[in-house]
């Protein structure tokens, strides 16, 4: 009896938390190209588990990098984004080299060869902009 009360407790607090970031944020889509990265010194620097927002990475994190031109849309630091064909949340934790235009990289841990199979795609991701009052239902893709 106790461990159903408890089960039916996480199913309904689990549910309302998600619906709670869906009710105050509205989902902006952009297409993009996705790459994929890792935190390896010969494609970062002599820090590859540190981010430049000061983060620090983790193999089996849900994160990405992205182009600098991206952050002037307001997808900087801990912006929530969704990735086409990719499950659940990804957090932004790291900028691209200035080179880069409308590109994510996706965080693969210490994997190089996933990171080499995925290679390089266009998808559309959605990002998270926060509802105010100048935001309407007629945004949300």
């Amino acid at each position: 009896m106790k461990s159903k009360s408890l089960v039916l407790f996480f199913v309904i607090f689990t549910s309302g938390c998600s619906n709670k970031v869906d009710d105050d944020y509205v989902w902006k889509p952009l297409e993009v190209t996705v790459t994929a990265y890792n935190s390896l010194s010969s494609q970062t620097d002599s820090s590859p588990n540190l981010a430049a927002w000061g983060d620090t990475l983790k193999p089996g994190m849900k994160c990405i990098a992205v182009s600098r031109d991206l952050i002037t849309l307001g997808i900087t630091h801990n912006t929530m984004i969704k990735i086409d064909t990719f499950p659940g949340v990804y957090l932004v934790k790291d900028k691209m080299n200035r080179r880069w235009r409308n590109r994510i990289d996706i965080y693969m841990g210490e994997d190089r060869q996933k990171a080499k199979q995925w290679g390089r795609k266009k998808l559309v991701i959605r990002y998270a902009v926060k509802k105010d009052s100048t935001t309407t239902e007629t945004d949300t893709p």
